[in-house]
């Protein structure tokens, strides 16, 4: 099915479900993708079906986002905020601590009021240098999708075959509370492994893990685009909406929806 790769460094603004206007930052290659999750629901597509490439220099990532604030700046656009995302994991990036320094010091001279944010799988929060970076933005965005090893695998699949979700959630909890948990909830089959992360004792075990993490909040969504894998399906609002209400009782925590 249809994907998407994305071709520059610096990319919108484009108006996120979750976020508001947004303009993008993509650390990964440009004609490439580089993750170390591999998900079926990717809109960027499989690992494997696009080559890897040479991730963008320091200086690129800085001369391209500063000359796209100018110019929103100077047209007076509405920034909301200013996002990592791309074709991959930008926490991969070698000097990804070093690009959220140099972002973070040109949103405060032309964009004050926009928030930085970071939608990362979590994988690399072993790193001390991505760990702190992340902590230095407004939105650490962290990826949960389920509390089972068994689904993850299925559905996520990480690159490393010692990932657990045990030890990923010890690591979140290394934040404080200085993060937001975001859901990707779908069902379907991939080469006759049957997953299905919005049953009880999936809710229920992802629940507990949020209560053992705290964060400033939780955003649940589903499919919007085409995804590389046939045959997911998208989750009805009404069930998103049902998941949410289950966090906000059990836990009090704050829940975004994005159907």
């Amino acid at each position: 099915m249809a994907t998407i790769l994305f071709e520059e460094i610096i990319f919108g603004p484009v108006h996120s479900r979750r976020l508001g206007t947004s303009l993008g930052i993509n650390l990964l290659p440009l004609h490439g993708k580089i993750c170390s999750f591999d998900c079926l629901y990717c809109e960027c597509g499989l690992n494997a079906q696009h080559e890897k490439g040479q991730m963008p220099k320091v200086k690129d990532v800085k001369d391209a986002l500063e000359k796209k604030l100018i110019e929103l700046h100077t047209e007076k656009v509405i920034l909301d905020v200013i996002t990592f995302a791309g074709n991959g994991e930008p926490t991969i990036h070698p000097d990804f601590d070093q690009i959220i320094d140099i972002t973070i010091s040109l949103r405060n001279q032309y964009f004050p009021k926009a928030k930085v944010s970071v939608l990362s799988n979590a994988t690399q929060l072993d790193k001390p240098k991505v760990h702190a970076a992340l902590l230095k933005v407004e939105n650490p965005i962290l990826k949960l999708d389920s509390a089972f090893d068994e689904t993850i695998r299925i559905l996520d699949r990480p690159a490393s075959s010692s990932y657990s979700v045990k030890e990923q959630v010890e690591k979140m909890k290394t934040f404080h509370g200085r993060l937001i948990i975001q859901t990707l909830f779908t069902r379907g089959q991939y080469e006759g492994l049957t997953f299905d992360n919005t049953t009880e004792p999936e809710i229920s075990a992802w629940i507990e893990l949020l209560r053992e993490i705290a964060p400033e909040s939780v955003m649940v969504y589903t499919i919007d685009r085409e995804t590389p894998v046939a045959g997911l399906e998208k989750i009805t609002v009404k069930e998103l909406k049902d998941i949410a209400k289950r966090v906000k009782a059990e836990t009090g925590l704050p829940v975004s929806v994005a159907g």
